[in-house]
């Protein structure tokens, strides 16, 4: 299927058409972000940030673009931003309103992932989620072992819904690949 399929799905809030658009493009804006700012953590932040815009306002992508074009677009902003976030920091706090409209992915039907952690024998899947970085550790944590809802995530991190929904989504395909190495 052409991207621009999953696309035009993904803007009908399908929730399969946002992951797909998330895997395929991940490497590419996170490897993207790495060159810029030649530090992990911030990447990898910037990234969960700029899928969480994209698919904030995936209504208003233009297909006379290319896709990663508008998201490597969009990642600059959220560097940039960043920076002058990290800037003020020193003097205020900024709260940005947009942030708090987290797109709509459904969060009840479970994904292949899903099934696949819950099988997890529970020690064996402790095993794996240490081999995740601390900031996956935490949402699979409080996703599957606190059993608390998105909302409650987000609030329990103080992060917008829509990057907690992104991590969980990043961090459940990465413990899928892990306990599927095994």
């Amino acid at each position: 299927m052409e991207i621009i399929h999953h696309i035009e799905k993904a803007k009908k809030g399908d929730q399969v058409a946002f992951t797909f658009l998330l895997d395929h493009y991940w490497n590419e804006v996170y490897g993207f972000m790495l060159k810029r700012t030649e530090n992990e953590t911030d990447a990898e932040d910037i990234t969960i940030e700029t899928f969480s815009k994209a698919f904030d306002k995936i209504a208003t992508y233009n297909p006379e673009f290319q896709f990663n074009t508008w998201l490597i677009a969009i990642a600059k902003n959220v560097h940039i931003d960043l920076l002058r976030k990290r800037k003020s920091a020193l003097f205020v706090e900024i709260t940005d309103e947009e942030d708090q409209q987290a797109y709509n992915i459904a969060d009840t039907s479970p994904t292949a992932e899903d099934v696949l952690i819950t099988e997890q024998n529970l020690s064996r899947l402790l095993q794996f989620i240490k081999e995740l970085k601390p900031h996956y550790q935490e949402v699979i944590q409080l996703r599957y072992f606190q059993e608390l809802s998105y909302q409650e995530i987000s609030e329990h991190l103080n992060e917008p819904l829509s990057n907690v929904k992104i991590k969980l989504l990043r961090a459940k395909k990465l413990l899928a690949e892990i306990i599927r190495g095994r």
